[in-house]
């Protein structure tokens, strides 16, 4: 976890900002040439994609291949790069100068990371920001760091409530429970009638959100500076969690990988419900209980008592690295990759959702499981937008994986998260109570 920056990454933003205000052999950034004559630039774009290597990059170089056919001057250089590894590689090879791509497939919780340490190129007003209006709000908002984009969104996805609709029917529920109190009744009557358990939550922090944002809280208020993690709104929403597995409604996860097993026994038709994302579909769809697809049902996250409902936005930025030497052709890379055919191209052929409100086209919405997640991008929260973001889920998953494993109580494992935060990584910020 970052806790500040480097002299050697100061040194590296200097020489960044050098590189990008003049070394760049005659390509200063404005994109003018990609705009007026784009099949006149040439040269080679590296790109690190971050998907996964077996499901999804295949797809993806293939709309390699396609940007290269439209413009024959211009190779792309394709690296996939583990999603684990990318982080912190790219910031190795940004800082020293040496190795880095020139477009990065950057996941939203790094993007404003990388933009405050002056490793991202301001895409605002060039051509790789193509009909910005065109982009869901959420995702849009993901790829911004203090008024400037520096991303261009290229896949978003959000959490969603899970659920064995032939369990839902035995048990004689009629639709999918619209808070969490009526998950925990689904559950008490799931259990009487068929003997399956309940709903299955994770231990990891980034799980924590809908709890959260079901009491119209978060982890911080950006705007104020304040911590808000261990605030009262914030304590009611993970006590609500912990109600859910103290009362049975959710059988206790087993530790931090304690959620694999439980998302084993949701796919065989064990388990009832469970909170996940549409990533997670692919492996439920192996399991005896959803030989049928049909029998998978998606709904939107469930209330708080609040009566309001929201899950956290994710996805992936494409983002051009500061000291590319080629920024035209990166700039007509992106805007390729992310334009509403390459998108909606991607999403039939591995099941990512579009961050193009255009690319939501009759084909993509064929398939249930991207219509479900649409809809349920309705109601979905922008992560903080501060460079500390991706670190906050760091001592927030050590405390929260005590709290819903019933090792800890809430009240204790708010604070001692909000009070590590102020120390290390928001020593500007006030802890809400």
């Amino acid at each position: 976890m970052r806790r500040g920056i480097s002299v050697a990454a100061v040194v590296g933003v200097l020489a960044l900002t050098a590189t990008a205000c003049g070394g760049d052999g005659g390509d200063g950034g404005d994109g003018a040439k990609a705009a007026s004559d784009p099949g006149s630039v040439s040269g080679t774009v590296t790109w690190w994609d971050t998907s996964d290597a077996t499901n999804e990059a295949p797809a993806f170089k293939k709309l390699v291949t396609a940007f290269e056919a439209k413009y024959p001057k211009i190779k792309v250089d394709y690296v996939n790069v583990p999603f684990d590894q990318a982080q912190q590689k790219f910031k190795t090879a940004a800082s020293t100068g040496k190795g880095a791509p020139d477009v990065l497939r950057s996941d939203v919780g790094w993007t404003p990371g990388f933009a405050q340490l002056g490793y991202l190129k301001d895409l605002t007003g060039t051509p790789a920001l193509d009909k910005p209006d065109d982009f869901l709000e959420g995702p849009l908002k993901n790829a911004a760091y203090q008024g400037k984009t520096y991303g261009v969104p290229q896949v978003t996805d959000t959490l969603g409530l899970l659920y064995n609709k032939d369990l839902f029917q035995k048990a004689g529920i009629d639709k999918p429970p619209a808070n969490w109190q009526e998950v925990k009744d689904a559950a008490q009557k799931i259990k009487d009638k068929t003997g399956a358990g309940g709903i299955g939550l994770s231990p990891d922090s980034y799980y924590s959100l809908p709890f959260l944002y079901g009491e119209n809280s978060d982890m911080v208020d950006v705007a104020n500076k304040k911590i808000t993690i261990a605030d009262g709104a914030s304590l009611k929403g993970i006590e609500t969690a912990v109600d859910l597995v103290k009362s049975g409604a959710a059988p206790k996860p087993a530790g931090t990988d304690g959620y694999n097993a439980l998302k084993t026994d949701f796919k065989n038709g064990k388990l009832a419900m469970l909170i996940d994302g549409p990533w997670a579909t692919k492996e439920i769809f192996g399991g005896d209980a959803f030989k049928s697809k049909e029998n998978l049902g998606i709904s939107p996250i469930p209330a708080g008592s609040t009566g309001t409902a929201g899950a956290p936005v994710g996805g992936h930025n494409l983002v051009v690295y500061a000291g590319s030497k080629n920024f035209d052709a990166s700039y007509l890379f992106v805007k390729f990759m992310t334009d509403t055919a390459q998108e909606e191209a991607a999403s039939t052929a591995v099941g990512v959702l579009p961050t193009r409100k255009s690319a939501y086209t009759k084909d993509v919405l064929a398939d249930p499981v991207r219509k479900a997640y649409y809809e349920a991008l309705g109601k979905a929260h922008a992560r903080p937008a501060i460079p500390q973001g991706g670190d906050l889920f760091t001592d927030w998953l050590q405390q929260y994986t005590k709290i819903l494993t019933l090792k800890e109580e809430p009240k204790e494992g708010l604070d001692a998260t909000a009070k590590a935060w102020q120390s290390a990584l928001l020593k500007d910020y006030e802890i809400q109570k």
